[in-house]
């Protein structure tokens, strides 16, 4: 519906030499959920005067949304209450003036707030695969899509449609994905996406550490990785089991300590940690030894 066409609908008869009929009003753009009034001017030589829609007089359908406005000598205008979707289009207020029928055109555009229809479901996925994420929309007019990545390092959009596609994934794209469609109606929606990227462990740190004799000495090993990593400790070839004497080892999910409360000359020596998960394995080594008191 062109709106610089809406003074002559196809097909409805218009006087374009009378002057004494204004113009027809531009569009009538309302939110859903709001009212719509359309005005029509009129003057003392009109004996009758009614709204149309598509299909019917308007105002006198039985429709409890569409109210009399106002009804004077200069204007004929109505109101729809509670406009949905399915209000838009052409109505014609049509005026019998003289035995001359005369039409007036406005074209309602009704407005809806964006919604997002359907998003993709938080994924897990091995480093180095590719992610496809998908979000839908609806509203009028059509909303505008963009996908950002919630990371302090993270710049502006990382797609401007309802598509996101990431190939050769690293862990440092690992986190949320944020999908907002706006459309100016409302405030945009958001809905957000958790995107998971698995690792084999990385230890980042394993310091040998010297001690003396009779102190508390502790070897510790850090490690990295996404499921987090299982550690075990070795002393030369031999696995050490936690409650061992005079041992301690507290595993989390990034480190794991190994504590002796009472060094001894026994316990010198060369230590292996070993981080895994069900991506593979990694091991460090580090020296426990000797230092003066």
């Amino acid at each position: 519906h062109p709106a610089s066409r809406l003074d002559q609908p196809p097909g409805v008869p218009v006087r374009s030499g009378d002057a004494t009929f204004p113009k027809a009003m531009d569009n009538v753009t309302v939110r859903q959920g709001e009212s719509a009034t359309l005005r029509c001017s009129v003057d003392n030589r009109v004996t009758r005067v009614a709204w149309l829609n598509r299909s019917s007089i308007l105002y006198w359908c039985l429709d409890p949304r569409v109210v009399l406005l106002a009804n004077t000598k200069t204007q004929y205008s109505i109101q729809i209450q509670d406009v949905d979707v399915y209000d838009e289009g052409p109505y014609t207020c049509s005026v019998q003036t003289d035995n001359h029928p005369k039409t007036s055109r406005v074209h309602l555009i009704v407005q809806v707030s964006p919604k997002i229809t359907e998003i993709s479901s938080d994924i897990s996925i091995n480093e180095g695969g590719n992610v496809s994420l998908t979000c839908i929309a609806t509203g009028r007019p059509d909303p505008t899509i963009t996908w950002r990545h919630i990371s302090p390092k993270a710049v502006g959009f990382i797609s401007e449609d309802e598509y996101l596609e990431i190939t050769g994934i690293t862990r440092e794209q690992s986190g949320e994905y944020e999908c907002s469609a706006s459309n100016d109606v409302s405030a945009p929606v958001v809905q957000r996406v958790k995107v998971t990227v698995n690792y084999p462990p990385y230890i980042s740190d394993a310091k040998s550490t010297g001690v003396p004799v009779g102190q508390k000495g502790i070897l510790l090993c850090e490690a990295s990785a996404v499921p987090s990593a299982d550690f075990q400790w070795y002393k030369d070839d031999k696995r050490l089991a936690e409650g061992q004497k005079g041992l301690k080892v507290e595993n989390k999910a990034f480190f794991s300590r190994l504590t002796f409360f009472n060094v001894s000359e026994q316990d010198y020596g060369n230590y292996t940690c070993v981080a895994s998960n069900q991506l593979g394995n990694t091991n460090a080594s580090m020296i426990l030894y000797g230092e003066r008191g």
